[in-house]
């Protein structure tokens, strides 16, 4: 990811970021410091996206939609988000392109992740 001692995002994950985001450098820097600010190691672990999720829905038990968006957004499986996965999602759920948060939709329906959306996968995220 970074480089840790200089706290700053990588020459190469940046570029990667500014080629399939609509960020700019400096917005992706920004973002960067933000996130090691709140994520001193680097990753976000399931248990810290669920306290961050708690805060947007704070009437209702969002614990087990957060573990759908979060591992939606998982892309590695490693069952934390780094850096790169932080922004792709931001940008994927906040970009105006229909297609990525189609992409996106889909990934959080399909739960078991074998390409298909099945009626029961359907019930879980609804409830």
């Amino acid at each position: 990811m970074g480089n840790a001692k200089s706290g700053a995002v990588s020459k190469e994950i940046l570029d990667e970021l500014k080629l399939h985001t609509k960020f700019t450098e400096s917005e992706l820097t920004q973002w960067y410091e933000n996130f090691q600010q709140q994520c001193p190691s680097g990753r976000i672990t399931l248990d810290e996206f669920e306290k961050i999720y708690s805060r947007f829905f704070p009437e209702s038990d969002a614990k087990t939609y957060a573990q759908h968006v979060f591992r939606s957004f998982d892309t590695n499986d490693d069952g934390t988000l780094d850096f790169k996965e932080y922004i792709i999602a931001l940008h994927m759920t906040s970009s105006g392109k229909m297609a990525l948060k189609l992409e996106w939709a889909f990934s959080l329906f399909d739960v078991d992740k074998n390409g298909y959306i099945t009626k029961s996968e359907v019930t879980e995220i609804c409830q």
